[in-house]
């Protein structure tokens, strides 16, 4: 059911871009679609914090590089102040680095600004429903020139995939099997050998990519 009709009122969502006509495009865009509203722009990470506070949108969309920080700091800032809020990454920059770290912040699609306009509507309306999605040029560079890198995985190891892909702490994976934080640590350091993977948000962006692609453990 969409999200608007279990709620009863629009998705609100807070549009962030440095460049003004680009803020102002985007934010028509998700204007006219059925079920959105924005409630609030900014151009800066102070501006976004301040403006989120207030207003507490439903779904953050954000570019990644701004005058005074990223979005990954206003990602993370908002991800403590207003938990439920969900943040979407709308960027140009075509990057594993930038992909994996706004993730890993707790961002649940990274888009490129390549994208068609209603597109960006679709995304941020499967995002308020609890979805994470890549868009599709993302999720076949990100693919595994293999089949199956989880193939050589245990099944605790593949229980820690799952769950680094949930954005959960080593500490909360721990919690959550009933393990030392240790054991965790030892198991990632196994999987990501296994997966040929160097990284702990590599993990998390490769699940990610899978999940947005139709992959289910």
């Amino acid at each position: 059911m969409p999200y608007e009709q279990q709620t009863g009122r629009d998705i609100r969502v807070m549009i962030i871009d440095d460049h003004e006509i680009v803020r102002r495009g985007i934010a028509e865009i998700v204007d006219r679609a059925d079920g959105l509203t924005v409630v609030a722009e900014a151009g800066s990470v102070a501006e976004a914090v301040r403006r989120g506070e207030l207003v507490r949108p439903d779904v953050i969309l954000v570019d990644l590089q701004l005058p005074d920080g990223t979005g990954i700091d206003i990602i993370t800032t908002l991800r403590e102040k207003i938990p439920d809020a969900r943040s979407v990454v709308l960027t140009s920059f075509d990057d594993d680095d930038a992909l994996a770290a706004a993730l890993n912040a707790g961002a649940k699609a990274y888009l490129l600004k390549t994208v068609r306009g209603a597109e960006i509507a679709d995304v941020v309306k499967a995002v308020a429903a609890g979805r994470t999605l890549l868009d599709e040029r993302t999720v076949t560079r990100r693919r595994a020139d293999h089949d199956d890198p989880t193939a050589d995985l245990t099944p605790s190891e593949r229980k820690v995939l799952e769950l680094i892909g949930d954005g959960l702490s080593n500490r909360e994976i721990g919690e959550r099997l009933g393990v030392a934080e240790k054991t965790v640590k030892n198991h990632i350091t196994a999987l990501l050998s296994k997966m040929g993977l160097q990284r702990r948000t590599q993990v998390a962006a490769w699940v990610a990519g899978q999940r947005a692609a139709g992959w289910r453990q």
